[in-house]
């Protein structure tokens, strides 16, 4: 291992002591606390380059260091340069190393580097390159997406005042830097899942992986070590093959290739177009694209080529290919199933089967069905209503004994009513004819005929009148009647309409006509 080189300060201070004071080598090493070697060595460069001191002014430590290190002359063959920007481009292939292609560049020049210097020279090579090129990421591999800090105003075109501030959706592959953006109305879970496939589509396939930010829209808790991803950004990726790595809190280098992505779009985007007003976001992702476009076509400053030809070259043909039909956004949520076996969403009710009375299931809902999940298998799946208030039953959900009563017409319970009595049948129609569905009677109204198991026919009967003359057309105020003996007392009496009196303030209907 060869001794770092001493300071020149010091090396003035050895030809100093050496040339001007006369000392000897030993007492300059003690000295100035160098080795006795060291400065027999720099004694002997001094005199070769035939120094003497005092030392000419006009001669700075780089010119003595010239003078005294002269750079060193290859002797014998000199070795061919392998071209750095293509094996910087090649090393972003999938299983492509340093190696195989320093073996491939010997294969071609016998006598070229061997593989420690061929490293060291690439690496001398890889600090020259731009920040936003040096790291490396394999094609196909990485996708990074974020949201800039900036927006984009939105004005009115009548008024002229802002009436959005659209949120500018940035995604940059790991190998290509290929950029796409586009805005969105705002950062909600909607539209972060639209701009992912927004970018999946401009890319022409999936990236292995997505790496984003812990936005609240994609990950529901942060975490260091087991972050938890919103279900449906979750659904998302599995139907496009992907998977999701949320960065770290507060560790920017873990994004480092979105943060260059969002100062991209800043400078050659939001700052390009910040005098432009836009009435619209299609006008504005109209403007966005052109941008896009911009950048992508660029060239590079210190590599041949550009984001674009990179791409095509690197990542598209590593890219998963997109499915078939593109992800249809739904929403997840957990329900607990009610005793009648129904599950609310977007207050319509949808049936389950009756085993899971009490337990909670996951409810996806999308534009078109409504599908609940039981330890990860779907067991119900219904044709989205948008009634409020009303059930959609599947059969198939339904216990032995209440498929028999799904077979039952209102004019069949009516009919089983009036066995029981004529007050009886008036108060089961009353009852169905006061629901929203009938349907919705029908429990009532079963529950009012089997009254008679317990109280008798008669009573029955007598407490159905008394409901029908008091208007109180439910099961509970029949029960409660023949609980208190209500039904065994006459009727009320109706109170007596008196007429109204008549006088001249009294204007009479016809004055409206």
């Amino acid at each position: 291992m060869t001794r770092p080189r001493v300071a020149m300060r010091k090396i003035r201070d050895v030809i100093r002591l050496s040339f001007g004071e006369k000392l000897s080598r030993r007492q300059v090493s003690a000295s100035l606390g160098i080795p006795v070697t060291t400065v027999s060595d720099h004694v002997m460069r001094a005199e070769a380059a035939g120094l003497s001191w005092p030392l000419p002014d006009e001669l700075d430590d780089h010119a003595l260091e010239q003078l005294l290190f002269p750079p060193v002359v290859p002797k014998g063959i000199v070795r061919p340069t392998p071209d750095w920007k293509y094996v910087h481009v090649e090393l972003r292939r999938k299983s492509v190393t340093l190696q195989l292609l320093w073996l491939e560049y010997r294969e071609d020049h016998p006598d070229g580097y061997g593989y420690s210097q061929f490293a060291n020279l690439y690496r001398a090579f890889r600090r020259q390159v731009d920040v936003v090129m040096r790291q490396e990421h394999r094609a196909g591999e990485k996708l990074f997406v974020d949201f800039p800090g900036q927006t984009i105003p939105i004005y009115d075109q009548r008024t002229g005042e802002v009436t959005l501030n659209a949120e500018l959706f940035v995604a940059v592959a790991g190998a290509s830097n290929y950029l796409y953006a586009e805005a969105f109305a705002s950062q909600e879970l909607l539209y972060w899942v639209t701009a992912h496939t927004h970018a999946f589509e401009f890319m022409g396939g999936c990236h292995e992986i997505v790496v984003c930010d812990n936005l609240r829209s994609g990950v529901t808790r942060p975490h260091r070590y087991e972050p938890d991803v919103n279900a449906t950004f979750q659904e998302m990726a599995a139907h496009y093959g992907v998977a999701i790595i949320p960065t770290r809190t507060y560790k920017p280098r873990d994004k480092a290739k979105a943060e260059q992505g969002v100062l991209l779009a800043e400078r050659w985007i939001i700052a390009r177009l910040r005098h432009r007003h836009f009435t619209s976001l299609g006008e504005a992702n109209a403007a966005i694209s052109e941008c896009v476009a911009f950048i992508n076509s660029r060239p590079f400053k210190k590599l041949d080529g550009s984001r674009k030809i990179l791409f095509e070259a690197l990542d598209r043909p590593a890219l998963r290919p997109l499915p078939p039909e593109r992800y249809e956004f739904a929403t997840w949520r957990q329900a607990k199933v009610n005793i009648d076996y129904h599950i609310e969403a977007d207050h319509h009710y949808y049936s389950v089967p009756y085993q899971l009375v009490g337990k909670v299931v996951y409810v996806r809902s999308s534009a078109t069905t409504i599908e609940a999940f039981y330890s990860s298998k779907r067991v119900a799946s219904h044709l989205r209503s948008f009634k409020r208030g009303q059930f959609t039953t599947d059969p198939a959900h339904m216990p032995e004994s209440h498929r028999r009563y799904a077979q039952w017409t209102p004019s069949r319970i009516i009919n089983w009513a009036s066995t029981t009595g004529p007050s009886a049948a008036k108060l089961v129609e009353a009852i169905i004819k006061s629901r929203p569905h009938p349907e919705q009677g029908f429990r009532s109204a079963l529950g009012i005929i089997r009254l008679a198991d317990r109280y008798g026919t008669e009573r029955v009967e007598a407490a159905c009148g008394r409901a029908l003359h008091l208007r109180a057309y439910s099961y509970r105020s029949v029960q409660s009647i023949l609980a208190h003996g209500l039904d065994k007392q006459p009727l009320p009496e109706a109170r007596p309409t008196r007429p109204h009196p008549r006088h001249q303030n009294v204007r009479g209907a016809t004055y409206y006509q």
